[in-house]
């Protein structure tokens, strides 16, 4: 039933993730707002928010292991798995990703970790400092492209069909959160499993879903830059957005599954990304790299498991 549970939930915050998209972004097209807050905003906060759900779902129903673990496990899915597969079918050019995209990821993963470590549990101080951080971030994204033209409004979203889409994949999403929770903690009790490894793999993965899909669209079609941008927004919202509000509603005690691997494959995903990106762009070769490490940590964890 577990199984059936985690399954139902997956597919639920794939589906209402997708709608949300949709619907966010014909309501911001239109209300003709520029790209900077299509992209920024709508589509960061609607990609993330199967991450949100869940892991602010977890931590009320008090499973603080898969709350952490679903942040911590989908910033290294972005990274070794994700953006590995989507350079192994296009190399992914390092110029798609400005220097501030880069110093952002750096610093969110650096404020991420550090609250993590520093004390027993992630507060609602700690929480309202990486909230303040990501109102500096949207608003760098806002000022860099303020200038641009709106985008043009989709045709055939009108004002009723916006808001069933919305309003469905929101309450879409609130069902999946709470069945992958349900479904994650009963598995990890019956098979003696940490709910903090369940967070680190299976939820993590199911939940950066709508990442995955994405980046390999793009780098089908030529548009692996695409691929890089959706993977750095996404690490910077699931750490700054989803951790600090997550933190905020209930504070998140730090759980004792969570090793120094864990927040040290964090560490080392995105200084690995970072160097590569520095050398020009992420060839086929770097992205079979990418994830033959995420296979690694992923036996790691089995083992450790066990």
């Amino acid at each position: 039933m577990d199984i059936v549970m985690v399954a139902a939930g997956l597919a639920l915050l794939l589906g209402g993730g997708e709608g949300l998209v949709r619907g966010g972004v014909a309501l911001a097209t239109r209300m003709r707002l520029p790209m900077a807050v299509v992209g920024a905003v709508v589509l960061g906060f609607g990609t993330s928010m199967p991450e949100m759900l869940t892991s602010v779902s977890a931590a009320l129903a008090g499973a603080p292991g898969i709350a952490i673990g679903n942040v911590l496990g989908s910033n290294i899915a972005n990274i070794l798995l994700i953006l590995g597969i989507a350079a192994v079918i296009a190399p992914v050019p390092a110029g798609s990703a400005g220097g501030e995209d880069r110093a952002w990821l750096a610093v969110a993963t650096a404020m991420g970790l550090a609250v993590i470590v520093i004390g027993a549990s992630v507060g609602r101080g700690e929480g309202a400092l990486l909230l303040a951080a990501l109102a500096v971030y949207i608003w760098r994204q806002l000022a860099r492209d303020s200038a641009m033209e709106p985008v043009p409004e989709i045709p055939g979203m009108g004002a009723a069909k916006i808001a069933l889409y919305v309003l469905g994949g929101l309450a879409t999403l609130i069902a999946g959160a709470w069945l992958l929770v349900e479904g994650a903690t009963g598995i990890a009790r019956a098979l003696g499993i940490s709910e903090t490894v369940i967070g680190l793999t299976v939820v993590a993965v199911g939940t950066s879903l709508p990442e995955l899909a994405t980046s390999v669209i793009a780098a089908r079609r030529g548009e692996a830059g695409l691929a890089l941008g959706n993977i750095l927004g996404s690490n910077v919202f699931n750490i700054l957005a989803i951790l600090g509000l997550t933190a905020v509603i209930v504070p998140i005690p730090v759980p004792p599954g969570l090793s120094a691997v864990d927040l040290g494959a964090v560490a080392a995903a995105a200084a690995l990304l970072l160097a590569l990106l520095a050398t020009g762009r992420i060839g086929r070769g770097a992205g079979a790299g990418f994830v033959a490490l995420y296979a690694g940590y992923m036996g790691w964890l089995a083992l450790g498991a066990a």
